[in-house]
């Protein structure tokens, strides 16, 4: 084998490492799991790129980030590197071009979402791969303290075990000590291959700006302006936001164009595109854009709107500047974002009725059941998150374990006919897949099959019947669709009282509330403290700066920003009457006073979407009142 600084060279074209690269990757070619804890734009990528080329089978990456996995691809590619991915995306030609690859070792690098693991198809594909390496970017995800928690996470290292990985490389951007802990421990990695290089970036300065909501517009447009033309992203919380401001810039002349997750997926793929070829582009953006972006010249990063925490603070800015130059990072302060932020969260929380109904349900099923995250999600009025989190934090708790997912629904469309089919087979698998095509029924060109039906009546398995499917697909013999993800669960043992785990549920998530209110204040100190801004988040993520920074707000200035004024709206009466008497009239949906709060804020549900009442003039009339202001209000009545 070559050296690493050798292979560095031969693959990449690189000289050198950059700082901790080296060390990550030496941890993992000595078959040791590690982690490495990097700033954005410090190369973690890398750290999974070149022992993919060094380890014999297949790297599988897991990463959240559909346009990492699409630029990183890319980037290989051209390097002559066989990389590829599987998503909702790739047509179905696609698909199977990349399993094949896969099962014939031509495949390096595959990518996936964390989610790609409830397709059964999909874990079946893995046991018939040899895996060396098992990365999962975006790490912080697993814990339940980080800023992004994601409940698929927890269940990864189980994956890992299956498929037989033999090591596993985690990475992040933004953890915290807390996080660090939980990630080392979830996944299994000894603290001393854990390689932390550090958060503070010297070419990236930091500005804090107090604003108004009605000077903010024209305060980014001199801004702009005025300074030297570069590749900008302007982050804003709403969709409709990004649209708005886009379209203001756009009639001042200047290059911008909108990107959010309500755009169809070939329009974001335009303006991503577009952004990246240019010099000059603005992108005004949700927090959706910029996630694994590979560009290095990024010259200014705005939050138009304030970030929601100083996590997310961090990898956004951490996207500016990666070529090293120069660039500025500027959050325009206007504490009049605070109500949207908030009630995004206060939206997560369910009613205690809610929790209660959630938990009932869950524990009057039989010992082994199947359920569907969109059907508890709409009967008990919980967002599917925040559902996918509670059936973790019993699966946590000892009371649930999880299954393997499955499809409730398959479908198959023949691309020969079933003579020409079955003349490919002899003997005992002929009369099988006959049998299975027997067991379907036909729509117009579908076919849909029972599959615990035809399991049944055939005396097999359903794993087989499955693999018979998937080998007619990949064979372009049969075209085959799945829908309607259902999670298997066995309990356990059940709660001394239904009514107390409810409530132990409903507390734990009034904590979490708390915990993100207490995110947002820690953006607002980091924008009013009276000292250095970099250093005060550096020391966030651990990184003990010896001095101040010299090129922030605080450092330029001498002193602390002016903290802006929150003006809050006085409830207008007349208005109120009237969500009084649209709430008499639909009390299925807006008794509770939760969620006639929500209603009044703006905030959607489940049962406020099934009513029909997010389309309603009064839904989001009152979203300049603070959420608990309005609670106060109601209860007065």
């Amino acid at each position: 084998m070559m050296s690493l600084d050798d292979a560095l060279q031969h693959y990449f074209g690189f000289n050198q490492f950059n700082e901790g690269q080296k060390e990550v990757i030496e941890h993992l070619i000595g078959r040791h799991s590690a982690a490495a804890l990097f700033p954005t734009g410090g190369g973690k990528s890398l750290c999974y790129q070149l022992p993919a080329l060094l380890l014999p089978g297949l790297t599988l990456v897991v990463s959240p980030l559909i346009a990492l996995m699409k630029d990183q691809i890319d980037a290989l590619t051209l390097r002559g590197i066989k990389a590829a991915r599987l998503d909702a995306t790739l047509t179905s030609e696609e698909y199977h071009d990349t399993l094949t690859q896969a099962k014939n070792g031509s495949l390096k690098l595959l990518y996936v979402a964390p989610e790609r693991f409830n397709n059964e198809r999909f874990r079946g594909l893995l046991q018939q791969l040899t895996i060396s390496l098992f990365a999962i970017d975006e790490a912080h995800c697993i814990s339940e303290w980080g800023h992004n928690f994601r409940p698929d996470y927890l269940k990864l290292p189980y994956y890992a075990k299956q498929c037989g990985a033999d090591r596993i490389l985690a990475l992040t951007a933004t953890a915290t000590a807390q996080v660090q802990k939980d990630i080392c421990s979830g996944f299994g990695i000894a603290t001393k291959n854990v390689v932390c290089t550090g958060f503070y970036r010297p070419n990236l300065t930091i500005l804090t700006t107090p604003t108004t909501e009605n000077s903010r517009d024209e305060m980014l447009m001199e801004k702009l302006k005025k300074r030297p033309r570069g590749s900008s992203i302007v982050y804003v919380t709403l969709q409709r936001t990004a649209e708005k401001v886009a379209e203001r810039l756009m009639d001042q002349g200047l290059p911008a164009r909108a990107y959010h997750a309500g755009m169809k997926h070939e329009l974001r793929a335009t303006v991503q595109d577009w952004f990246m070829a240019s010099d000059e582009a603005i992108v005004i953006a949700t927090m959706a854009f910029g996630m694994g972006v590979d560009k290095s010249n990024i010259r200014y990063v705005y939050h138009y709107n304030l970030p929601k925490s100083l996590e997310n603070f961090a990898q956004e800015i951490g996207r500016a500047g990666r070529d090293g130059k120069t660039s500025t990072c500027e959050i325009l302060v206007c504490l009049d974002d605070l109500n949207t932020l908030e009630n995004f969260i206060y939206g997560d929380t369910p009613t205690q009725a809610a929790m209660h109904s959630f938990v009932s349900d869950i524990f009057s099923q039989e010992i082994n059941f199947d359920t569907s995250l969109y059907s508890l999600s709409a009967n008990h009025n919980i967002r599917p998150l925040v559902v996918r989190t509670l059936l973790t934090y019993l699966e946590l708790e000892g009371y649930l374990e999880g299954g393997t997912p499955f499809y409730s629904t398959y479908r198959f469309k023949p691309l020969l006919t079933s003579q020409e089919i079955l003349a490919h087979f002899q003997g005992e698998r002929r009369h099988f897949i006959a049998s299975i095509f027997r067991q379907s029924k036909k729509a117009k060109s579908w076919f849909d099959i029972d599959m615990e039906q035809t399991a049944q009546r055939l005396q097999s398995t359903r794993t087989r019947i499955i693999r018979a499917l998937d080998y007619l697909h990949e064979k372009n013999m049969l075209e085959v669709k799945t829908s309607g993800v259902r999670h298997r669960y066995r309990q356990i043992k059940a709660p001394a009282s239904t009514q107390t785990l409810a409530t132990e549920l409903t507390q734990r998530a009034h904590q979490r509330e708390k915990n993100e209110i207490a995110r947002i204040q820690q953006v607002l100190d980091l924008t009013s403290i009276n000292s250095c801004q970099t250093r005060f988040l550096a020391h966030h993520f651990g990184d003990d700066l010896k001095q101040a920074c010299g090129h922030c707000s605080w450092c330029l200035n001498g002193t602390k920003m002016d903290k802006p004024e929150q003006k809050i709206a006085a409830i207008d009466d007349a208005l109120f009457q009237k969500a009084l008497a649209l709430r008499e009239g639909n009390l299925a949906s807006l008794a509770e006073v939760q969620l006639f709060a929500q209603f009044l804020c703006g905030v959607a549900s489940p049962r406020l979407s099934r009513a029909r009442l997010t389309t309603h003039h009064l839904f989001g009339s009152l979203d300049k009142i603070p959420f608990k202001k309005i609670l106060e209000h109601i209860n007065r009545r």
